[in-house]
């Protein structure tokens, strides 16, 4: 998600677990404590969290939020108005077939600009959670650019953290975004980072990066069937002559 410039409901108790959750504000509105917020994917009674898969495959996929996963609502507490992107459902089906793990990375500044509460952003979690089936991980940084903590991204707070939630190896970690904070953070991080542009993608931010792909489906045909001749990687983009195997179907995508 871009920054988008301020102009002018709460929920209940999250599910799973959250750790590094921070208490009081600072004088601005800022959180008090520059760590980010974590919530598990809730476990059935007895079930361990599943390993990542062994071989060439990711150990984990983590996706930004606002702008590549759902549509990008400038600062949005509201439910109603969680709408996933195109090809976004069929992509974190077809890693959950792959039996990899996905989680979200998502800048929250919102909190600490005064526009948004926990209960909101959890309340959003919750939807996209519904809409999605619930993500392995959530990492959410609530702090504004003069914070200057670790989690925000570019910098790499909120994939380590997300990474080390999972058991999952940074560099053996695929980060999506549709901005070059998102590829950036995955760069610092040490993990894989792929660009799936929109309109607010910045034409630097295109030629700047690694491996950028069309659509979300494109990007995990990308990092998941790579064609022997690692076509889609330094810069090329990603097209569906490019991605060797083909994924399984997958049911309920759209």
């Amino acid at each position: 998600m871009r920054h988008h410039p301020v102009t002018g409901t709460s929920a209940g108790t999250s599910s799973g677990t959250s750790a590094g959750t921070s208490s009081g504000t600072s004088a601005g509105g800022a959180p008090a404590a520059a760590v980010p917020w974590l919530w598990d994917r809730p476990a059935a009674p007895g079930t361990p969290h599943r390993p990542g898969p062994a071989g060439r495959l990711p150990e984990a996929v983590l996706f930004d939020r606002d702008g590549t996963l759902v549509a990008d609502v400038p600062y949005n507490g509201d439910p109603a108005r969680v709408s996933p992107l195109p090809t976004a459902l069929a992509a974190v089906t077809a890693l959950r077939e792959l039996g990899i793990p996905v989680g979200v990375v998502s800048n929250q500044s919102g909190v600490a600009r005064g526009l948004l509460t926990r209960e909101d952003v959890l309340a959003v979690r919750r939807r996209v959670d519904e809409l999605f089936g619930p993500f392995d991980v959530w990492a959410v940084c609530p702090h504004g650019p003069a914070d200057r903590c670790g989690c925000r991204k570019p910098a790499p707070g909120l994939i380590l953290a997300a990474c080390q939630r999972l058991g999952a190896a940074p560099e053996r970690t695929v980060v999506v975004g549709d901005i070059g904070a998102d590829v950036r953070a995955a760069s610092a991080a040490g993990a894989r980072g792929v660009l799936v542009p929109t309109p607010v993608t910045r034409p630097e931010e295109v030629a700047a990066a690694a491996e950028t792909a069309r659509d979300l489906l494109t990007a995990v045909r990308l990092v998941s069937y790579p064609s022997a001749s690692g076509a889609g990687r330094a810069g090329a983009h990603a097209t569906p002559g490019a991605m060797g195997a083909r994924p399984p179907a997958v049911g309920g995508g759209r």
